[in-house]
């Protein structure tokens, strides 16, 4: 601290102004120290009031936690506790922030605004007056020696000026040291009066969370506990989680949209419960999504949750249900009561299904619970049953259960798993050929059906080429191709009971990445295809042993007498299978763009038109009569392979090729294991496709085989002529089945501008012309009924599946022609 002498100041010395500067820019400096941390502490200040502010509304938002969680004692007493606590400290903190305000801002403000302010009100003085003092001196200094009267007057004011020098100098040194020891004590006592206030505030703190102590122990010791249950509750609901998960899986294997059970002695009186789309009873007959539900013998459906259950049925012992198919929509079923009925929609037919029977029952229970008469219930309960039988269900040609699996699992190695081993498989791979446990199925579907397409052996329909493909395969066939190194290798095959992480692995090294092949040498593979194509079909120097060829082309008009005299005079074998008077009617009632326009416009005759076509191709049995119309231009034989030649380049395609002509699965299966691709080109035989050989070969399972690995059912070859068109050339009627069964297109035309129908009349092949008009006909019927239509007459549905049928077990019946030589 600077003082200054008060002898020092009357003398006036240099001393006493060097002491004056010093102060002087000491005491600047304390002013500009002193603003500085005044407007800190306002900026803390302010900052405190926002954290409080802040502070205040998390304390809130802390009760309003606490209120939700009402429900758990513990949450909801400890977060109130915590509140409160971080309540006190907010209030804590206000009292250190207003401590601080009177402290250090209003204290230090007030000595800068008084003692300061003197400070240079008596400086301004100060320099005044030295100033006066200056010039007084230097006048009587001025003063001439023979004017006396100028030198008494300078003499007087330096006398005067002297006088009031020194009592001004003298306040203003008293100014400069009280202001030097108030300094002192106002800095002190400000930041001593804050530091204290910090003081309380953190006693109060320490005081405040030592009460809080115990219960915050408490509180981590049953954390601890909490914890473990915890971990114990995930483990059970990762059980649980995989529980439902692998049930889900078995439900999608089964292709099960949900699992619906009727339980009447459920516990919420809820018989059965679940999402159904309601038409409404408006001009609109719009359909809803609500959910329905059977209990305490009603009907009733609900929007949400919270809305009152709307009852649809007051008492089920008065209503019956039946299936509805003669609405646009699809699995629609009819709930009808003395008063009114309801129209609603399942999600598929297994739904309809379940629902149905649940109505059922719940009608049945209804009677048992009210102790009405068990012949009268009988009747009703007949009644119902009896609505539903007569709405008729497709009749299905296809197997179904046991019957295609007693007949898979008959073929050699099918009796295990394919993969691991596991006994009594009831899942098959149909591109593969091959049966799989539940497992092992699971993994095939997540490789994707480019690699394997999954059908179950029990609840899924198998179709008779299918079947018959199957049974051309299995299991050790297919090992003996695709796990040829393995033991090679050192790979171990999984067992039942293993992983399934290792049993995954094992089947994408094995179906995938292919790791198990043995991949043949260019010598084997030429050896190979040479005797694909000489094999069973002795082809050497002539052609006469090539697959039978339609006949020639009659160019004259055939009446249609003359063509009846023909069929009675052929054999048996070369019947054809409908009766020309039947297919007469049947296509003049189809055939007509009239008729369709007719089926489209009529609001109620579109069943009525379904009905009289059903009962028309019913009849059919035999063949038909063709159009008496002279052939365009004649169509050309087809033309078998060329005299087998060493091949110029092997491939795994070309192995496919001939292996499809000669109608060898198992080299089939090889080539594609091998990497051949199943739309592969040959170049040099008219861009020829093993599709197409395939038909040449005469063997509607190879063509099976080829379409299920996704061979494309039009690619035409370089007369533009599909799969399709070969197979109507060469009279294979189970072949045209099929490919119009997989999608193949009846409008192509090839480079003679002739469609396979074209060519089947020419040809006079009455079935395949059976086929192809049916096939279109039954796409202009669906196309006539909009985008609403059914996807196929079920009458058109029956007569292929006799087709398919008839070609798979008793193919003779489809053998028109004969070849030439024979």
């Amino acid at each position: 601290m600077v003082t200054v002498d008060f002898e020092e100041c009357l003398k006036d010395s240099p001393r006493f102004r060097a002491s004056i500067e010093e102060v002087e820019g000491d005491v600047c400096e304390l002013e500009s120290k002193l603003d500085k941390l005044v407007k800190l502490c306002i900026g803390m200040i302010d900052a405190g009031k926002a954290y409080n502010t802040a502070n205040r509304q998390f304390v809130n938002g802390v009760r309003e936690l606490a209120q939700q969680s009402s429900k758990d004692v513990v949450i909801e007493s400890s977060l109130i506790k915590f509140a409160e606590s971080l309540q006190e400290m907010t209030n804590y903190y206000t009292i250190l922030f207003d401590q601080a305000q009177r402290s250090v801002k209003s204290q230090l403000q007030i000595f800068i605004k008084e003692d300061l302010r003197k400070f240079k009100e008596s400086k301004k003085q100060f320099d005044k007056v030295s100033e006066e003092k200056e010039a007084a001196l230097a006048r009587n200094a001025q003063a001439a020696r023979n004017k006396q009267h100028e030198v008494d007057e300078a003499t007087s004011i330096l006398t005067a000026t002297r006088k009031c020098f020194r009592h001004v100098v003298l306040d203003y040194v008293l100014q400069i040291n009280v202001l030097q020891s108030k300094k002192r004590s106002e800095i002190l006592k400000s930041m001593l009066s804050f530091m204290y206030a910090h003081l309380t505030f953190f006693h109060q703190g320490y005081d405040l969370f030592s009460e809080l102590q115990p219960l915050m122990k408490q509180l981590g010791g049953q954390l601890d506990q909490l914890v473990i249950s915890i971990a114990k509750e995930k483990l059970d609901m990762e059980l649980k989680h995989s529980t439902i998960q692998q049930k889900a899986a078995l439900q999608d294997f089964s292709n099960d949209d949900t699992k619906l059970e009727y339980n009447v002695d459920a516990d919420n009186g809820i018989a059965m419960e679940g999402y159904l789309f309601k038409r409404a009873s408006n001009a609109f007959k719009t359909w809803n999504r609500r959910w329905f539900s059977i209990q305490n013998n009603q009907l009733v459906y609900q929007k949400k949750y919270k809305d009152n259950p709307t009852v649809v049925v007051e008492d089920l012992r008065l209503c019956t249900v039946k299936y509805c198919e003669d609405v646009e929509r699809r699995f629609c079923f009819e709930v009808v009561s003395p008063t009114k009925s309801c129209m609603m929609q399942a999600d598929s037919e297994k739904l309809r299904q379940a629902w149905i029977k649940a109505v059922q029952n719940s009608i049945a229970t209804a009677y048992r619970e009210k102790g009405d008469d068990l012949d009268k219930l009988d009747s009703r309960s007949s009644a119902s049953t009896g609505s539903l039988d007569s709405s008729g269900e497709p009749r299905e040609r296809n197997l179904k259960g046991d019957g295609a699996l007693q007949k898979v699992l008959t073929i050699a190695g099918n009796s295990h798993c394919c993969d691991c081993g596991t006994a009594e498989p009831r899942w098959a791979s149909i591109n593969l050929g091959i049966t799989l446990c539940i497992q092992c199925s699971g993994i095939h579907r997540s490789l994707g059906v480019h690699f394997s397409k999954v059908r179950s052996l029990t609840l899924d329909m198998w179709e008779p080429e299918l079947l018959k493909l199957m049974c051309e395969l299995g299991n050790d066939v297919i090992n003996n191709i695709y796990e040829a190194r393995r033991e090679e290798l050192g790979a171990r095959k999984p067992k039942s009971g293993d992983s399934r992480p290792e049993i995954e692995a094992y089947i994408r090294a094995k179906y995938v990445d292919k790791r198990f092949v043995l991949k043949p040498s260019i010598a084997e593979q030429r050896s190979k295809i040479m005797a694909l194509i000489r094999r069973d079909k002795n082809l050497g120097s002539s052609l006469e042993h090539l697959p039978p060829r339609p006949p020639p082309p009659t160019p004259i008009l055939r009446p249609a007498s003359h063509l009846s005299a023909a069929a009675n005079s052929e054999e048996p074998s070369k019947k054809a299978l409908f009766c020309p008077d039947e297919l007469d009617s049947l296509f003049s009632y189809f055939d007509t763009s009239s008729k369709l326009r007719s089926i489209k416009s009529a609001d109620c005759g579109t069943q009525q038109s379904r009905e009289r076509n059903r009962e028309m191709w019913a009849c059919t049995a035999s063949t038909t009569s063709l159009p008496d119309a002279e052939p365009a231009c004649p169509v050309q034989p087809e033309r078998g392979p060329a005299v087998p030649q060493e091949p110029k380049a092997c491939s795994p395609g070309l192995q496919l090729y001939w292996a499809a002509y000669a109608c060898s699965l198992p080299d089939m299966t090889e080539a594609i294991a091998h990497g051949a691709e199943v739309n592969w080109v040959n170049a040099e035989e008219d861009r020829k496709t093993p599709l197409i050989m395939a038909v040449q070969g005469g063997s509607m399972v190879t063509c099976e085989f080829l379409l299920q690995n996704s061979a494309n059912v039009n690619q035409p070859d370089a007369y533009s002529r599909g799969p399709l068109h070969h197979a109507t050339i060469l009279g294979h009627t189970g072949q045209v089945c099929l490919f119009l069964k997989r999608g193949a297109s009846q409008n192509a035309l090839d480079v003679d501008n002739r469609s396979p129908l074209s060519i089947a009349v020419d040809t006079a092949n009455a079935d395949i012309v059976t086929l192809l008009r049916l096939a279109k006909m039954n796409e202009e019927m669906r196309e006539a009924e909009g985008p609403y239509g059914q996807s196929g007459d079920e009458t058109y549905q029956d007569i292929f599946r006799d087709f398919s049928h008839i070609a798979s077990n008793d193919p003779g019946r489809l053998n028109r022609f004969q070849s030439h030589d024979s």
